[in-house]
C-alpha cells in the first residue's frame, strides 16, 4: 500500500526523507517534487528497480530514465569524457532545469535501459528532492506520469497516474517549475539541444556554443531515449533523460532529469524530472 508524506518544511520533513530513503533501499519506487516537474525515482544502481521504474510508466528499455545528483561533484563519476563547454554549462545552470547527456563512465554496474553507453544527469533545484539524493545518491528519475500523459505538476495527479506501483510519494505542495528541463546532448563533436525546455538556447550561447534543436546536425550522434529529467510529460526529465542525443532521446513528455532521457535526448536521457 502506498503512502503520502509531506515535505514542504524542512523542519518537519525528516521521517518523510527517512521513509522515502527505506523504500528506495529496498528497490521500491518513489515520486519526489522537482523544481520542474514531479518524477518518478528509484536507485539507479538497482536494474530490478529501474525495470519497476519503467514498467509503472508503461515504457521500455528504449527510453531510459536520466539520473538525477546530488552535487556537482557526482559529473565525474558517472561521466567521461566531460568537455570544457559542457562543464561551463553545468556550473553555469546546476542546480536548475538544466540536463546534459554525456558518455558514461564504462565501469559502472548499473542497467538503466538502452543507453548506447551515455546517460543523462541533472542536479534539481529543490530543497526536497536534493535532501533525499544527498542520503540515496544518484537516482534514476523520470517524469512522474504514464508514458504519452502530462508530467505531473502536484502528487495528486502523480498518484492518479502511477497508483500503487509506487511505495512512497513526496508531497512538496506545487512543481514551481512545471516546464521540463533542457537537454543538452555533449557526446556529439559539438553541443546540440535535443529538448528546449527551462533554459533557453540564448541562456546557453551565453556560456558555450550550442547548436538549436532544429539547426542542421552535420555529425553522427547516438541515440537513445527523460525526464530528462526526467524532468515534461513523459520523459528527466527527464527523466530522463534523457527522461540522450537522442538514443536516449526521451519522450518529450517526459522531465524529471537524465542518463538516461526520457523526454529527452539521444542516448539514456529520458526525462529528466524535470
Amino acid at each position: 500500500m502506498s503512502s503520502v508524506h509531506d515535505v514542504t518544511d524542512p523542519n518537519t520533513w525528516g521521517p518523510a526523507i527517512d521513509e522515502a530513503v527505506n523504500t528506495v533501499s529496498r528497490g521500491g519506487l518513489v515520486v519526489l517534487p522537482t523544481d520542474t516537474v514531479y518524477g518518478i525515482g528509484a536507485d539507479a544502481f538497482d536494474a530490478e528497480a529501474v525495470a519497476a521504474l519503467l514498467a509503472a510508466k508503461g515504457r521500455g528499455r528504449q527510453m531510459p530514465p536520466p539520473v538525477l545528483v546530488p552535487d556537482v561533484r557526482t559529473l565525474d563519476g558517472l561521466a567521461t569524457e566531460v568537455p570544457d563547454d559542457a562543464r561551463k554549462l553545468v556550473e553555469a545552470f546546476w542546480p536548475g532545469g538544466f540536463t546534459i547527456i554525456l558518455r558514461a563512465q564504462p565501469s559502472l554496474q548499473w542497467d538503466l535501459g538502452e543507453t548506447h553507453g551515455t546517460v543523462a544527469l541533472r542536479m534539481p533545484d529543490h530543497p526536497a528532492a536534493l535532501a533525499l539524493l544527498r542520503r540515496t545518491g544518484p537516482l534514476a528519475v523520470s517524469s512522474a506520469n504514464a508514458s504519452g500523459s502530462p508530467a505531473a505538476l502536484d502528487v495528486a495527479d502523480a498518484r492518479a497516474q502511477l497508483g500503487e506501483p509506487v511505495s512512497t510519494y513526496l508531497d512538496g505542495g506545487d512543481a514551481p517549475g512545471g516546464v521540463a528541463s533542457t537537454i543538452v546532448d555533449a557526446t556529439g563533436t559539438r553541443l546540440r539541444v535535443v529538448r528546449q525546455g527551462a533554459i533557453t538556447l540564448e541562456a546557453l550561447n551565453e556560456v558555450a556554443p550550442v547548436r538549436g534543436v532544429d539547426e542542421p546536425d552535420d555529425d553522427a550522434t547516438d541515440e537513445s531515449d527523460d525526464d530528462a529529467t526526467d524532468e515534461s510529460g513523459d520523459d528527466a526529465t527527464d527523466d530522463v533523460a534523457p527522461e540522450a542525443a537522442d538514443a536516449s532521446a526521451p519522450d518529450p513528455s517526459d522531465e524529471a532529469a537524465a542518463p538516461t532521457t526520457e523526454e529527452p535526448a539521444a542516448s539514456p536521457a529520458e526525462e529528466p524530472a524535470g
